[in-house]
């Protein structure tokens, strides 16, 4: 049974270290390690971190006027320590441009306090990661 709060994705080994992710509207999306050109586990993270802020900061900022270009990057360090391997020092980096004029220039306004939104409340792959939340891994 699932509720309308329910997110999930299936996972299916295609190979040595390589799975495919299976959506529950059937879209699926091939990752590995990283000794190929497809996206690595962390990789996917930081898309996610990136992406749900982008979807987040677009809807903000296009009801003024849509961006001439909008582009987002992310980095981060990925270290081990006595808290196990993680990422630190997640940044995520907003280039927006607007046309000229009064909606244009709004816009441009707009956008700190819209990225400001999406970090401190919007957007649930950074809201999560921020929190913390607990994973359970079971076997079945």
């Amino acid at each position: 049974m699932t509720t309308d709060t329910e997110r999930s994705v299936e996972l299916t080994r295609t190979g040595k270290a390589r799975f495919r992710a299976t959506n529950v509207r059937g879209k699926t999306l091939d990752f590995g390690e990283g000794n190929d050109d497809d996206f690595t586990p962390i990789e996917l993270l930081l898309a996610a971190i990136a992406g749900c802020s982008a979807i987040d900061v677009d809807y903000l900022v296009g009801k003024r006027v849509d961006p001439e270009s909008f582009d987002v990057s992310i980095r981060a360090d990925k270290i081990r320590d006595d808290l196990g391997n993680r990422l630190t020092d997640i940044k995520v980096t907003f280039d927006v441009s607007f046309p000229e004029g009064d909606d244009g220039d709004r816009a441009k306004e707009s956008l700190p306090r819209a990225v400001a939104q999406s970090h401190d409340r919007l957007c649930t792959v950074t809201r999560t990661v921020i929190v913390g939340t607990p994973v359970e891994s079971v076997v079945s």
